[in-house]
């Protein structure tokens, strides 16, 4: 039969990967495997969709739309911050930053349309 340490192993959570479940108490800070390079890879493609809806807005032709790609723009940004937040993606880890200073023109754009 099995007797009390068996038990205590179990209640510990080291049976069946327990222990890499998050069951050990400690905060997970994000993927750490293959799944973030593919993290990393969506993010840079959220990046490219951003930097085509910010050119769209400076075109003329896409004038009558303004208000819609304004609003497209405010939220890919906080789905972009979203995102990074909960991967813990920083920007030295993304190849594409289309002209460095993604952040700066997100709040020039909310500032002007609020």
């Amino acid at each position: 039969m099995r007797g009390t340490g068996f038990r205590e192993h179990m209640r510990e959570g080291h049976h069946r990967g327990g222990r890499h479940r998050g069951m050990d108490g400690t905060a997970q800070r994000g993927a750490k495997t293959f799944r973030r390079g593919k993290a990393v890879s969506f993010l840079e493609m959220l990046q490219v969709k951003r930097a085509t809806i910010k050119q769209q807005l400076e075109q003329p032709e896409f004038q009558s739309i303004q208000q819609i790609l304004i609003g497209e723009l405010k939220a890919i940004d906080m789905v972009i911050q979203e995102f990074s937040q909960l991967f813990d993606i920083h920007e030295s880890e993304t190849t594409d930053t289309s002209d460095g200073s993604q952040e700066q023109e997100g709040e020039n754009v909310h500032e002007t349309t609020e």
